[in-house]
This record gives C-alpha cells, sequence and structure tokens, in this order.
C-alpha cells in the first residue's frame, strides 16, 4: 500500500461505517479511517481531506481491539480484494449486522419485529467467482496477474489468494507465467475464473487472435492443471469454449432441493456456494411456497431461487432483464423436470410500473433478489395487487432499507424478520434477507 504523505495523528476509533472503515471525531469532525477498528486508539494519516470529514489510513495502531487479529494473506494491505482480515471472523458478522440494523432504522424508519441469525459458512477458499486484472508493466519487465491495489488502479503482484479454492489460489503464479509466454501477453486485460461441482474455468479475455504457438501453451496448460479454458473475444456473451474440447458442463447443486443449477463462466452467480445453498433454503423457507400456489421471483437471474421454489410445487414466475439470463433459467427449469411449474420472462424492473404489475399479479408471494440498485420502482408497482409475503434479497443495506420504507410506510406490510448474510467474508460487503408479511 502506498503510504498517505501527511503527517500522522492519533485518534479513537468509535464505530465501523458501511465501508468497514474505523470512525473517529478530532475536533468535530468525522475521521474515516481504513484500517482501524472500534475502541483502537490508531495513528493516522489522511490521504483525502474535505471541510466535514477526512479519509485516512491507520499508520500504527497503539491500543489494539481484541478483534484485532494476525491477517492471514501476505498481499492483505495491498491487495482490495479484502479488507477485514485484521479483524476477527465472527466480530465482522457482528459489526455487519450492526450496518443493517443502522441502515433499516436511519433510513428506512424501520425495525423487524425479529432478528434472524446471521449465515455464515466457510471463512477461507468461499470465492467460486472472481476477477483477476492483467498487466505488463514495461518499467518492471514484469507481468502482473491479481486484483486491484486498494484505492488504485494499480494491479497487485499476487502470488496467491486466500479466498479463492486452494488448487485455483495455487494457478496464480503458473497461470502468470503462461500469459507472460505469450506472444499478445499486452492484450490479455483480465482472467476470469468461475468453479463449477465438477469443472474449474478460466476465461481469457483476449484483444488480438492467438498465435498457433500460443494455443498450444494454453492447451498443455490446461491438460497439465485438469482446468478448461474459455475465450472472450469480445463482451461477457461473447465467451466459448477453447480447450478441452469435451470439458463437463458448469453446474452447482442445491442439495436440500436436490436441483443442479447449469451456467455459463460469465453468468452472474453467487460467489459463495456453501451460503447460497444456506441462503436459498432460508429464503423459501420464510416464503412457505405451497403446491397450487402461484409466486413470483424478480430479477430471477438464472433461476437460483425459481427452481427451488418450484420444487415446493408452487408454479413460478421468473421476471429477468437479461435475455441471456431468461434463457438459462428455463433451461434449468427443463434440465431439473421443472419445466411444467416455471415460467421466465424479460422486463426491465428498473421501470416497471403499476400497470406492469396488474397485468401479471396476483401472487401469493413474491421474491426480489435486486443488485445493489435496490428494487424501488418495483416495490412502489405492488399497491395494486400486494402479496400476502414478500423475501427481499439485498446485497446494499441502504437500498434495502429505502424499499422497506415504501413497503412498510406506504404500502402497509411488517417488517416481520431480518438479518445479515456473510456471503464475503473479510470484506465490507453486506448480503441480507428481510421477510415482509400484509
Amino acid at each position: 500500500m502506498r503510504t498517505p504523505e501527511a503527517p500522522a495523528r492519533v485518534a479513537r476509533a468509535e464505530s465501523l461505517d458501511q465501508e468497514g472503515r474505523g470512525v473517529a471525531r478530532v475536533d468535530g469532525k468525522a475521521i474515516f479511517i481504513s484500517g482501524a477498528l472500534p475502541g483502537e486508539l490508531v495513528e493516522y494519516s489522511p490521504y483525502q481531506r474535505k471541510p466535514t470529514y477526512e479519509l485516512a489510513q491507520a499508520v500504527r495502531v497503539l491500543e489494539p481491539s481484541p478483534a484485532r487479529v494476525d491477517p492471514r494473506c501476505v498481499h492483505f494491505g495491498v491487495c482490495g480484494g479484502c479488507s477485514h482480515q485484521h479483524m476477527e471472523p465472527r466480530a465482522q458478522v457482528a459489526a455487519k449486522q450492526r450496518v443493517l440494523e443502522d441502515a433499516l432504522a436511519r433510513i428506512g424508519r424501520v425495525q423487524p419485529q425479529q432478528w434472524l441469525a446471521p449465515i455464515h459458512g466457510p471463512d477461507w477458499e468461499y470465492r467460486h467467482r472472481a476477477r483477476l486484472s492483467v498487466r505488463y508493466v514495461h518499467k518492471k519487465a514484469r507481468l502482473l496477474l491479481g486484483f486491484h491495489e486498494r484505492r488504485s488502479s494499480f494491479v497487485a503482484d499476487m502470488h496467491a489468494c486466500e479466498v479463492l479454492p486452494a488448487r485455483i489460489s495455487a494457478l496464480i503464479e503458473p497461470l502468470r507465467q503462461l500469459i507472460d509466454g505469450l506472444s499478445i501477453r499486452e492484450r490479455v486485460p483480465q482472467v476470469e475464473v468461475a468453479v463449477g461441482d465438477a469443472v474449474d474455468v478460466l476465461v481469457l479475455r483476449i484483444l488480438e487472435p492467438l498465435a498457433p504457438a500460443d494455443e498450444g501453451r494454453l492447451r498443455e496448460f490446461a491438460d497439465r492443471h485438469g482446468i478448461c479454458f474459455f475465450l472472450q473475444r469480445r463482451g461477457p456473451d461473447s465467451a466459448e469454449p477453447f480447450h478441452p474440447p469435451a470439458a463437463p458442463a458448469l453446474r452447482y447443486r442445491l442439495p436440500d432441493f436436490d436441483l443442479a443449477v447449469g451456467f455459463s463462466p460469465t453468468d452472474f452467480t453467487q460467489v459463495n456456494h456453501e451460503v447460497n445453498r444456506v441462503l436459498v433454503r432460508r429464503a423459501v423457507a420464510l416464503l412457505d411456497p405451497r403446491p397450487g400456489e402461484r409466486v413470483a421471483d424478480m430479477f430471477c437471474g438464472l433461476g437460483n431461487f425459481s427452481l427451488a421454489i418450484a420444487r415446493r410445487g408452487a408454479r413460478v414466475l421468473g421476471i429477468e432483464g437479461n435475455a441471456r439470463l431468461t434463457a438459462r433459467a428455463r433451461d434449468n427449469a427443463v434440465l431439473n423436470g421443472l419445466g411444467a411449474l416455471c415460467e421466465f420472462a424479460e422486463a426491465d424492473l428498473f421501470s416497471f410500473a403499476a400497470a406492469d404489475w396488474n397485468r401479471i399479479a396476483p401472487f401469493d408471494g413474491v421474491l426480489i433478489d435486486p443488485p445493489r440498485d435496490g428494487a424501488v420502482e418495483l416495490v412502489k408497482s405492488l399497491a395494486g395487487a400486494p402479496p400476502a409475503r414478500i423475501v427481499y434479497v439485498s446485497c446494499s443495506p441502504a437500498t434495502l432499507a429505502r424499499d422497506a420504507a415504501v413497503l412498510v410506510h406506504v404500502h402497509g406490510y411488517r417488517l416481520a424478520s431480518a438479518g445479515v448474510v456473510n456471503m464475503f467474508p473479510h470484506t465490507s460487503h453486506v448480503e441480507s434477507m428481510a421477510l415482509f408479511e400484509r
């Protein structure tokens, strides 16, 4: 990490903000200190000053928190992939719970009737999806492969990654050497990692065609390390298998529902397969779909929740804005023998209006799993035919709280329960789930 040049100062962190930074107050100004934990007295050095706040980096811990631990990764502090390895894992979950509590109370002016137990899984080797950057640096005469450095567009010079499966982490250095030996090494900007139950896929983004010798090197690497290479020449939809020619299909399993979910290596899927299994199990339990009921799965993706709901006997309409994912969801329904219970449609849910909702309603239950922008237009549209139960899965406490305010204060729902999901250990990312009932 590049140490800020401003002289170090001393402050005591009082809490954590939504980005996982320690929050201190100095002369009435809020100081957001990366690397500081609540209760710690630290020396800090500002790197950005504003009239009412400063952004800073902890440069020395004078009085450590009991929750402080030694980071496991040698690249921690430089690599931007993790921000909380210095914090004990259970304390990380507790901090994320407080972020959710604060967002619901402050932004949504709501409080759940029950707090759900946090969902968490393995702290290490959990990441089954990743996008690694590649850059050849002439000044260093070295090709770099890794995540971006913290607060920087530079690529971290990584040799291993503790949150990737060990077999994928072990490939970082051999893969760097492979790309460094290609004739187009300066035209390979990224490598995407996708881990399935039966195959590990590496997607090379290439801006120029491979030479025949390059192709031979990729084939030999794939055979030696037991992986499958895809090549992506343009956008994500252009990714196609390269070698081996008959690799197993990418799939992950949801054993509680006897489901196999197929996906492409550039499709959106949850990065943490073990936590996703628990996430789906809890979502379905909260929604409680019954045979004969009609359920909507909004932002359904490739059917992660839709298929599990249908397995309980309900009829499901899944709606997604990405045509490629909608087609994948249909294929997955057929793959699992659920084609008769599942219907999928494409629509822009960010501009969904009451007329759109009334055209497809009524539903007994609705599951909403939007991206970080949330689903405010969708939840506004429900007034004409409100479902009895809504399960909202969120990757942003702020937008969940905003949308919860509409559901509770405008539509008359009660926030029955809510809780955090630690999908990304060692990061400040807060995934959560909430149940709304009428």
